[in-house]
């Protein structure tokens, strides 16, 4: 029987402790064949308002494509709104692509991803929402379908969680799947 291949949500906001949920998945999650969702989400704003555009129906050209270590493959869109959201990575790459999505990705998470891509033919892809962070990644979770989802905690004390809300807390509590929380990175004493 073949395993049926599985949808990895990784919210993603480049920060130190979201690079660090990227290098737990990839090293102790990701099996071949697997699919990885980048799950971004960015505050709403007034500039927001020509991004909703993409936030509907993806790329400009509304196509589904999938990269593997063989082959960048395109499709039409076969009508489901859902796939013409998904940015492929490689599109995803691409400098206009992400002014027009509002993001100044790492350069170093997607090379982590895009070799990750290459050697377990994994397809990576990339989702842009807008709103408070908590409710939209549990939209997404629940969207996307998502099996499992990662995303990484910046370590607020108890006081700024109490303050500002924990996203990572949010998502355990209300996700409608599994999701590991990855630690920021400890910072060497100065």
């Amino acid at each position: 029987m073949a395993a049926e291949k599985r949808t990895i949500g990784l919210g993603m906001d480049y920060s130190p402790s979201s690079k660090a949920a990227a290098r737990w998945a990839v090293d102790n999650l990701v099996k071949a064949g697997d699919r990885i969702i980048l799950i971004h989400v960015l505050p709403k704003g007034a500039d927001a308002s020509h991004k909703e555009l993409w936030k509907s129906t993806g790329t400009r050209t509304q196509r589904h494509c999938v990269f593997t270590a063989d082959s960048f493959s395109c499709s039409a869109n076969s009508g489901s709104e859902r796939l013409a959201a998904l940015v492929p990575m490689l599109e995803f790459m691409e400098m206009n692509v992400q002014v027009g999505y509002g993001i100044n990705p790492d350069k170093e998470v997607l090379e982590i991803l895009q070799a990750e891509s290459r050697s377990k033919k994994v397809e990576i892809l990339a989702k842009v929402y807008w709103g408070d962070a908590r409710e939209k990644l549990c939209e997404a979770v629940d969207d996307l379908k998502v099996n499992t989802f990662v995303l990484g905690c910046r370590g607020l004390g108890p006081l700024k969680r109490a303050l500002l809300g924990s996203v990572s807390n949010y998502v355990v509590n209300n996700a409608a799947c599994p999701v590991t929380v990855v630690r920021s990175p400890t910072r060497p004493n100065a």
